[in-house]
């Protein structure tokens, strides 16, 4: 009671003082900003922003963390973090990325920003978020495809808060990189955002006659300008130009007798010379506006134009010849691809019928014009070459299609901790060829989504789901479109996942069934198309991502694969002069398809030593791959013995372990990082033609010293 009157005096303002209306400060975080680490927890790969924790299929997030700690510069060093996955070698004129996921290609399934970025080059991560890999069809989400999955890239956008960041690398092979990510905040919702990079790189490969290298020259800059952040309308334009001038690399040849890589020469051989080339300007314009109709609808809807030009010149390895000052034949191309797509996804939340509802509706629109030509010899004997200058006498290769879509997706909580997702789209797409053998194409084919999942808890999530997808045989200039059906994707996937350490750590398992019919590989420039009839591949996948303790990160994953094919091709229309079908060899059926690996496995982990010191290293483990064409109907060398056990041998690249390494000093402003690949030194061959006759060797051992500065 005495205290009584203090405390009442305490709250009433003296008579000479203002009482200043409250002032409320709000914010939002980045919705990719909150990536905890190496593990994703944002995606917009289904459609929407949303945790993969709580997507009812396979996904695994490349974050830029991790990438940053491995000193990833390409897309495809990058892409070594995924399990199941394989690269291909520029088979049939399809240079730049081209991977396998689970078996099968994903040439057609590269997104940029869920936009299709199907154009043959090389892509950097200079100007990547992360990368998104949804496993299993393509499906109702993104259209035509495979069975593997898609791989979508996801692009730095300005933040609102000024940040600068300037890294600079050294390294052994003559490795120099620099990058410069800036990023200013430039209004109460608008900021800027540019991302620069220089990178040039030799290789421990050469021609022992003229001291040439494989060579990597590359440079990128992009810019985007967001208006409106986080209001009920967000615009973001943006433009990102990528420049390369490399000396492509075609690795060595299989020897004949043992289906091994040839050891007729050392592996550091190069059979290439200065005068070859690969050179790409690539140039990708886009604008999106974000309505928000309420916190739970949404009309996203972008336009993009794309331009890719591409030439380049390339000599092949020889089993008996070495290399010299003239060199090989080789394959020459010119290419100007361009495309235009607009896309809107409309997404809403509602309850009806006593039921949560998650709806995605959709439209898109897609305009390709493709010109492909070889190249004119300027040298008459030995040839000579120069980037653009095209053949008088060849034809050209042309292309033009338009594609059209609409989907829909509803995802329904009908009871606590159960949902059901079911999706369908429907495309069409009509173009025209310069062939002879399918001037027209004109399909139309529905995809189907679906998945049925339980969450227990918010760190739980069972599930099973299908997934089918298609893709014609006009699509990525493919021929025999007339004489065969599309080809047709199905995918069935029984998995869990969960979070331990209160989210910090997620693991998930994957047991799935992928199947695929009527599929094909091949260019404009062959005329046959089917590879085989009908494969399937039964596997089994687990992943682990994020933090064990405050100190100590993690990312690893390990895919078990059991691939067959089941029949073999019949091509309709080979392009031979006789009218007979070309049927492959029966041999064929039973045996596991190419570039398909028994197993792969990853790990990558650092641990925080304190002080500001850090180390990791990590080993990517992939299984030994076959490189042949079940096409043929005289496959004859695949089954010889030549020394060897009778039976099915193919071209063969052995399995390999390549073990990496990386210590870093790291202050809130400044750090100083070296990274390590290849510790130990080992010739492995990371990349395999279709056909079979080339493996590629991959990266010796390497230092790079990279210093970064912030402010």
């Amino acid at each position: 009671m005495m205290l009584a009157p203090a405390a009442v005096l305490a709250q009433t303002p003296p008579a000479n003082e203002t009482t200043l209306p409250t002032v409320k400060v709000e914010d939002t975080a980045d919705p990719m900003e909150v990536n905890n680490g190496y593990q994703g927890s944002q995606t917009r790969v289904g459609k929407i922003q949303q945790d993969p924790h709580d997507i009812p299929q396979a996904i695994t997030t490349v974050t830029r963390e991790l990438m940053e700690d491995q000193q990833v510069g390409s897309l495809r060093e990058a892409l070594r973090n995924v399990s199941g996955l394989t690269f291909n070698a520029a088979e049939g004129g399809r240079a730049g990325d081209n991977m396998l996921l689970r078996g099968f290609y994903t040439f057609g399934d590269v997104y940029l920003d869920g936009i299709r970025d199907t154009a043959q080059y090389n892509r950097e991560t200079f100007n990547l978020e992360q990368i998104d890999v949804l496993r299993g069809s393509a499906s109702m989400l993104f259209g035509r495809g495979q069975a593997g999955g898609v791989i979508n890239l996801v692009s730095k956008t300005p933040k609102r808060a000024d940040a600068y960041s300037l890294t600079g690398s050294l390294g052994t092979e003559r490795y120099t990189e620099l990058t410069a990510d800036l990023n200013k905040r430039v209004g109460e919702n608008a900021a800027l955002r540019v991302n620069l990079m220089k990178r040039d790189e030799g290789s421990w490969r050469e021609n022992p006659a003229t001291g040439t290298e494989p060579e990597i020259h590359r440079s990128g800059a992009a810019v985007s300008l967001a208006l409106g952040m986080q209001t009920d309308d967000e615009f973001v334009l943006s433009h990102q130009h990528t420049r390369n001038r490399d000396i492509p690399d075609f690795g060595i040849s299989f020897d004949s007798a043992t289906h091994a890589p040839n050891t007729n020469f050392p592996a550091d051989y190069f059979w290439g010379i200065d005068a070859n080339f690969d050179d790409s300007d690539v140039s990708v314009s886009t604008a999106t506006w974000t309505h928000h109709f309420s916190p739970k609808s949404a009309l996203r809807t972008t336009v993009r134009y794309g331009d890719y030009e591409r030439s380049y010149w390339a000599h092949k390895p020889s089993p008996t010849t070495a290399p010299g000052t003239i060199g090989l034949s080789g394959p020459t191309r010119s290419m100007d691809y361009e495309t235009l797509t607009a896309q809107s996804d409309f997404n809403t939340q509602f309850r009806a019928l006593g039921m949560k509802h998650e709806v995605v509706a959709g439209v898109e629109y897609l305009h390709e014009d493709s010109h492909r030509k070889t190249l004119q010899n300027l040298g008459g004997t030995p040839a000579s070459f120069e980037p653009y200058v095209e053949s008088t006498t060849a034809n050209p290769v042309n292309f033009t299609g338009d594609s059209y879509a609409a989907y829909v997706q509803d995802t329904v909580e009908f009871m606590p901790f159960w949902k059901a997702t079911l999706g369908v789209r429907r495309d069409e797409l009509k173009a025209e060829y310069s062939s002879l053998t399918s001037p027209q194409l004109d399909f139309g084919e529905w995809s189907l989504r679906s998945g049925l999942s339980y969450q227990p808890t918010d760190e739980t999530h069972y599930y099973l789901s299908f997934s089918d997808s298609f893709s014609p045989t006009a699509d990525l200039y493919q021929l025999s479109g007339g004489a065969h059906p599309p080809e047709r994707s199905q995918v069935y996937e029984l998995g869990a996942k969960w979070l331990f350490f209160d989210g910090d750590l997620a693991f998930r398992s994957a047991l799935y069934r992928a199947e695929k019919e009527n599929e094909r590989n091949t260019d404009l420039e062959s005329t046959a198309a089917i590879l085989t009839k009908k494969r399937r591949t039964d596997g089994i996948e687990f992943e682990l991502a994020g933090r064990i303790t405050p100190n100590w990160e993690v990312f690893s994953g390990v895919s078990l694969m059991r691939a067959k094919i089941l029949e073999t091709a019949v091509n309709l229309d080979n392009g031979d002069a006789d009218t007979d079908p070309e049927v492959a060899d029966p041999r064929f059926v039973g045996q596991r398809p190419r570039n398909t690996p028994e197993y792969t496995f990853n790990l990558w982990s650092t641990y925080k030593l304190g002080g500001g010191w850090k180390i990791g290293g990590g080993v990517e483990v992939k299984g030994d791959r076959y490189g042949y064409n079940p096409s043929s109907e005289s496959a004859n060398a695949q089954f010889t013995t030549n020394g060897q056990p009778s039976g099915f041998n193919p071209n063969t690249a052995p399995a390999y372990a390549r073990w990496d390494a990386m210590a870093a000093y790291e202050q809130k402003d400044w750090a100083v990082r070296l990274n390590v690949r290849n510790v130990f030194d080992e010739v492995y061959y990371d990349a395999i033609y279709d056909n079979g006759p080339f493996t590629v060797p991959g990266t010796g051992r390497q230092f790079i010293l990279t210093g970064e500065l912030k402010f």
